[in-house]
C-alpha cells in the first residue's frame, strides 16, 4: 500500500517516468499519510487508444492510487488534485496532440493480502 498504478501513451515515451514516480512518493506520503517505502508505483504503456471517434492527435495518462481504506473524501479530493497538478508539471503540451490527464484514488477492497519476502 499504496499500488500506483500509471497507464500512458506511447506518444508520451520522451516523459521521465521514474523521474515522476519519485516526486509523485512524497505527494502521496504528505498528503494520504503513507509512508514513502510502501508506495509502488508500475507505469503501463497502452497499445491503443480511441478518444471520441479519433485514434490519432491524443495523448492519455490516468494515474490511479489504491488506498487501505481510512482516508475521507476531503483527502482522497485533494490527492487525486496533486496528482494531476504533478502530471501537469510532468508531461508537456505537444504540438498536434491533445493531453488527457487524469487520476483517481480508491480504497483497496477488504480481501488485499500482500507478502514481502
Amino acid at each position: 500500500m499504496p499500488q500506483i498504478s500509471v497507464e500512458r501513451s506511447p506518444h508520451l515515451d520522451d516523459v521521465d517516468w521514474e523521474e515522476f514516480a519519485l516526486a509523485l512518493h512524497p505527494v502521496v506520503v504528505e498528503t494520504a499519510g503513507a509512508r514513502p517505502e510502501a508506495c509502488k508505483t508500475r507505469v503501463t504503456v497502452t497499445e491503443d487508444e480511441v478518444v471520441g471517434a479519433e485514434r490519432d492527435r491524443h495523448a492519455v495518462v490516468n494515474v490511479s492510487i489504491a488506498l487501505l481504506a481510512g482516508r475521507d473524501e476531503a483527502t482522497k479530493a485533494r490527492l487525486t488534485e496533486a496528482v494531476v497538478e504533478l502530471l501537469r508539471k510532468h508531461v508537456q503540451p505537444r504540438d498536434g496532440i491533445r493531453l488527457h490527464l487524469s487520476a483517481e484514488v480508491r480504497d483497496l477492497d477488504p480481501s488485499y493480502r500482500k507478502f514481502e519476502g
